[in-house]
């Protein structure tokens, strides 16, 4: 799949460089999707400040509540870019087991994997979101058992933020980061009962 827009290389212009480096965590080099971004450098500054927050400590839900909804997002919009890179820097980090990062990409809350009801509802949201942009009264009230006002805008927010991301990664057909797990990879064994329907980007 070649990229409609090639991600900048260096040496970078003025100014590039030093936003890509903001970016990303000491010592690592920039992800493609940063470096198609930095071709609008007004647009990446705009986004840089709301992206870093849902990133950092400031977020008001935990980082492994933060992963399910990136994931579950991300793999319902079909971006496996997205969504490789999520569960290269973060799945392990959050304790997702490798059958939990399977059943994000190809079950449901549904699957014994998941034994935790405040797993299960972010899941259960996320479809929602993804298949309706609503949520049922039920499915709220499930949502307001775990989490506060703050909690639940940042839900809606990330879940939102994380649609916008895969547009543009999907839309930009930024490649794959080497390294990153595939789609595939993450298959189980044996077929799951209800595979959910992915949508996968036009190519």
């Amino acid at each position: 799949m070649t990229p409609r827009i090639p991600p900048m290389e260096a040496p970078y212009p003025d100014g590039v460089g030093e936003r890509l480096e903001s970016m990303m965590p000491a010592g690592v080099a920039p992800i493609a999707l940063f470096r198609t971004f930095v071709h609008n450098l007004p647009m990446t500054d705009g986004l840089a400040a709301w992206g870093r927050y849902e990133l950092s400590r400031d977020l008001s839900i935990s980082m492994r509540d933060r992963e399910i909804v990136i994931d579950r997002t991300t793999a319902r919009c079909g971006c496996e870019y997205e969504w490789g890179v999520h569960v290269l820097f973060f799945a392990e980090r959050v304790g997702l087991t490798d059958t939990q990062v399977s059943s994000i990409v190809h079950g449901d809350s549904s699957d014994p994997c998941w034994s935790d009801d405040r797993d299960r509802v972010l899941l259960d949201a996320v479809d929602e979101l993804h298949d309706t942009s609503a949520l049922t009264d039920a499915t709220w009230e499930r949502l307001a058992g775990h989490f506060d006002a703050p909690q639940l805008l940042d839900v809606l927010l990330l879940a939102g933020w994380y649609h916008a991301i895969s547009y543009v990664a999907n839309g930009a057909r930024v490649a794959l980061e080497d390294g990153a797990p595939r789609f595939d990879a993450a298959r189980p064994a044996a077929p799951v009962a209800r595979p959910i329907p992915i949508t996968p980007p036009h190519r």
